[in-house]
């Protein structure tokens, strides 16, 4: 596999952020969310996970979710070998919860930024607002068995058919620009990947005992609403800081949120350089 990795490179920052994107996202389209975080002097590395963006895998169809949380644990212990500054995990969309896997499992992060954690396999209300139509949710223990036969489990899906791809912006333009992209959202899907993404059991937030989670979920997301994040936030048992970004939607480049966005990332860059990490909720 060959990974292809964005960087904007700050040798003199105290933090790194690894920017993960969800699905129909590659690091190239999350940039202007790398951009806000360089802004804020955060060291900033973007990868495109398999089957989007420039990484090269030898056969799509076999890459699995489970291939994406391996991913990223591994690009986060070679990080952290190569150099010893913290780093935290902002996950955008799908990569929000995927963070949250990651740092649960164990990996070496300072704290995880979601803009939404959406427990596929355990909410029935995240199946339905990740799913373009509610046929797919009736179909899933089909696709699931159908998964486990090879020449099946690599068909491959154009993603705007089961996911809601147009509600990715709330600017109708910005949302087309998006499916027309043949490396993110105008790209395709296997039903491996597929199944195993909507079967997956996430770390019971009761029992994470990872580092600090901050949600910073868009006020105005069309997608995936605002209390789903939510209602999965309050049960994480670590410290978990919960804000909405306002008049942002699902990808979140609207104002006064992106400024909001830069202020919690700057008020969380003060704490963790300072070690002030107190039990406290923020609503």
């Amino acid at each position: 596999m060959d990974v292809h990795i964005l960087r904007a490179m700050r040798p003199d920052a105290p933090l790194r952020v690894l920017l993960l994107h969800g699905g129909g996202g590659h690091g190239e389209l999350v940039w202007p969310l790398g951009a806000v975080l360089a802004g804020e002097g955060y060291d900033v590395l973007a990868p495109d996970l398999p089957q989007y963006g420039r990484t090269r895998v030898a056969d799509p169809g076999r890459v699995r979710y489970q291939d994406w949380i391996d991913l990223v644990g591994d690009l986060i212990a070679a990080e952290t070998e190569r150099d010893p500054r913290p780093i935290v995990v902002f996950g955008a969309s799908l990569g929000g919860m995927l963070g949250y896997d990651v740092a649960a499992g164990g990996a070496r992060v300072a704290a995880v930024v979601a803009t939404c954690l959406l427990d596929l396999a355990g909410d029935s209300a995240a199946r339905r607002a990740a799913s373009h139509t509610p046929a797919l949710i009736r179909l899933l223990p089909l696709m699931t068995a159908a998964s486990r036969i090879g020449v099946f489990a690599r068909l491959r899906f154009p993603i705007r058919w089961v996911a809601p791809m147009a509600r990715i912006s709330n600017d109708p333009a910005v949302s087309h620009a998006c499916i027309d992209d043949p490396r993110g959202a105008g790209s395709s899907v296997s039903l491996g990947f597929l199944a195993d993404l909507m079967t997956h059991e996430v770390p019971a937030p009761e029992n994470y005992r990872g580092p600090r989670v901050v949600l910073v979920h868009p006020a105005a997301d069309t997608w995936t609403p605002p209390e789903i994040s939510i209602r999965f936030a309050r049960r994480i048992a670590a410290r978990t800081d919960i804000h909405l970004l306002t008049g942002c939607g699902h990808f979140p480049v609207e104002q006064p949120g992106v400024d909001e966005l830069a202020g919690h990332l700057r008020a969380l860059a003060i704490d963790l350089v300072s070690g002030s990490d107190s039990p406290e909720r923020a609503q």
